[in-house]
């Protein structure tokens, strides 16, 4: 491990496209041999954010470091250290796993590592199939097999459990949590909240190019959470009506309201209003907050502001 103080920092980060600010002033430290996950909506920024840390863009203003190296300075150099799935896997449609892994790991110099990594993912039956007729899921597998070939100290995990099934993405959850558990740190961004909130020592939440909240899952919950959510179902009528008249925070969506909690009174006069409208409740659930819940107002109250 080299001699630098974080894996990833960045400061005051600036990419801009003419007038559009896609990063703005965006300052990242993450820890060596943690997960991390960047989080945000579509067009927050985080694609951009990732492709100047991997050095794939150049950035317009502030500082990046990535291992203690400037990546737009040192791509060579960091390349040997740092694990990417490939994004663009169309020139192996003839090529079967096995001849993939193989390959890069001539491009490295090292050892063949083909069995030893399909083991890990699971994909060791899948070694002599053409990449082609792979599932989804499946060619993310390989994608990260070709990430570990290096032995990375850090590794970008761009949305690695998508087009997984269930069972794949828990098998895929083990992967990530090995690989912390060998010191190694992990700049995850998934979609799945729960994922995050699941895998990640910390979250950074950006929206338009800024960072929003920082923190551990369980701090970030704790700080902008309220502690216990109510869903029922109903239109957004009934959810403008309940937010009236109780002044709690509503969010509406496919005919499902989630009201935030304060004290058991508040669900009394809920219901009550509810079955005046002649809802049949069909839908009640009480659950604590989560990291789902506080990500979508959050990125909402921003969108409002």
């Amino acid at each position: 491990m080299g001699d630098y103080a974080y894996a990833v920092e960045t400061v005051d980060l600036v990419k801009n496209y003419g007038s559009l600010v896609a990063v703005d002033h965006l300052n990242l430290r993450i820890r060596k041999g943690e997960v991390y996950s960047l989080l945000g909506p579509n067009g927050a920024g985080k694609t951009t954010t990732i492709e100047m840390l991997e050095g794939m863009r150049k950035r317009t203003s502030g500082d990046i470091r990535i291992l203690g190296l400037d990546p737009w300075k040192n791509a060579q150099r960091i390349r040997r250290k740092v694990g990417i799935i490939p994004q663009d896997f169309n020139f192996m449609g003839k090529i079967k796993p096995g001849e993939a892994i193989r390959h890069y790991c001539r491009l490295f110099g090292i050892p063949d590592r083909s069995g030893e990594l399909l083991e890990l993912v699971d994909l060791r039956d899948m070694s002599d199939m053409y990449f082609e007729r792979l599932s989804g899921g499946q060619k993310q597998k390989l994608g990260l097999c070709l990430a570990l070939v290096n032995n990375p100290e850090l590794i970008f995990l761009d949305e690695p459990t998508t087009g997984l099934d269930p069972q794949a993405r828990r098998n895929m959850w083990e992967v990530i949590r090995k690989l912390r558990s060998e010191g190694r740190t992990i700049l995850l961004t998934t979609h799945y909240l729960e994922e995050a909130e699941m895998l990640a020592d910390r979250v950074g939440i950006v929206n338009h190019g800024r960072m929003i909240a920082e923190g551990s899952p369980a701090d970030i919950i704790r700080e902008h959470g309220s502690g216990r959510v109510l869903s029922i179902n109903g239109d957004a009528e009934l959810a403008r009506d309940i937010s009236a008249a109780t002044g709690r925070e509503c969010i509406s969506e496919n005919g499902i309201i989630d009201i935030r909690i304060k004290d058991n009174s508040d669900i009394i006069e809920i219901l009550k209003m509810a079955a005046s409208r002649g809802n049949d409740l069909s839908r009640l659930e009480l659950r604590q907050e989560g990291l789902e819940d506080v990500f979508v107002r959050m990125v909402g109250k921003v969108e409002a502001d």
